[in-house]
Formats: structure tokens, sequence, C-alpha cells
């Protein structure tokens, strides 16, 4: 299995790369973005890491030129750049896949093998899903069995968070501070607000989950 890695930090390309290695599989480097890029259309690689902030060619308009191009290999965004509009561009554009930095080394090779799993044709970048939700990135709507709905900016962005962590519980104090993007205030109810909204809208109230005193879930299968 061949892998690209696309990452302008020396120190950690070598880490990636050495990492990776250790696990079995085969890795080429690059440190900027024109030179990752041309790898990337020249080469046959399963699956390509991609740091964003690059020298020459930054990352994002090296996944578009990627796609562009119809390579269809898997792309696992890997970027210090955690915020919510980085996030969709990424998707919208292409990405399979959004790990950010500082991250787990067991948990970025845990993704690469469910996308390699998957083979590049299979996996829709613009879509995430949770049990029987479906979460459609470019569009900002949800899907439930046959039914589409569409969501505010508000409960699209919470519903984002739940999804990407599907299983996990996702405390209210998170979701206040990345959803609504202000510190806890004890008092403040709106993300339950927006949960009932969105257990409405969505029409099964068991979809997100209440986890006592810790925060909401939604179910991964």
């Amino acid at each position: 299995m061949r892998i690209l890695v696309i990452e302008d930090e020396p120190r950690i390309l070598d880490f990636l790369r050495l990492g990776l290695e250790a696990e079995g599989f085969v890795v080429d480097a690059a440190e900027d973005g024109a030179v990752g890029l041309r790898l990337a259309l020249d080469g046959s690689y399963e699956l390509v890491i991609l740091d964003l902030l690059l020298p020459r060619v930054d990352g994002l308009r090296l996944l578009a030129e990627l796609r562009q191009a119809r390579r269809k290999m898997p792309v696992l965004i890997l970027s210090a750049r955690s915020d919510m509009p980085t996030k969709l561009r990424g998707f919208d554009l292409g990405a399979n896949d959004y790990l950010a930095k500082p991250f787990s080394f067991d948990e970025l090779v845990a993704r690469v093998r469910v996308h390699l799993r998957r083979g590049g044709d299979s996996t829709d970048g613009s879509r995430l899903r949770a049990g029987a939700l479906h979460l459609d990135l470019a569009r900002r709507q949800a899907q439930v069995e046959d039914r589409v709905v569409d969501l505010s900016d508000r409960e699209f962005r919470l519903l984002y968070h739940l999804v990407s962590h599907p299983g996990e519980v996702v405390s209210r104090e998170r979701l206040l501070s990345e959803v609504w993007g202000y510190s806890f205030d004890p008092g403040s109810n709106v993300v339950d607000v927006c949960v009932r909204r969105l257990r409405k809208k969505l029409g099964c109230a068991e979809a997100i989950e209440t986890v006592r005193n810790a925060g909401y879930r939604i179910a991964a299968a």
C-alpha cells in the first residue's frame, strides 16, 4: 500500500513517514505543495495525507486540482486549521477525512486503514453517516431514510459535531464553544433548545441521545 504524505514541517513529516513505514506502508513524502501535487498526479497512491498550510501550492488548491484531474484516491487532511469553515471547504473540494493537529498517531492509522478498506471509489467526501442519519456537507441537509431535512446554520453545525464523533459523548460546553463560539455559560440552554429542534425536524427523538450530566451522543450504527 503506497501512501503520499504532503507536509512542510520536517519533524512531523519524519514522524509520519517512520510511523507509517513501521505499520507496513510504503511512504513517499513531499515538503511543499507543488512537489506534492506533481507526485499525486504522476504516481499511483492508495491514499494521500495532506497538510493545508504548504509553500508554493496550498493544500486546498492542491486538493481542488487533484479532483479536477479526476484522481479518486482518498485524501485525508491533517492540519492545525480546525475551524468549521475550513473543514467544510475541504470536504466540499473532495476530502474524504479531516484530522486536526495535534493528533493521535493510532487514530490516524485507524482512519487510514478504514479508507484503504473502502477504496477511493466508494467514499463520498461530501457526506457523513451515523446510523440511519446521513449529513450532506455540500447542501447542508440531513437525510433520515427517505426524508431530506433542511437545517439552519446552528442546527447544521451542531449535528456535524455529533455525526463527526459517532458513539462519543460530546459535552454541552464543547458544543457551545464550537457552534456558538463563546465560553460556556452554566445558565444557558441554547444547546438543549437546538437539540430539541433537531429532534423534531429529524422525526426521531432517539437519534440524538441525552447522556445525563455529560452531553449528547449520536449512535454509530
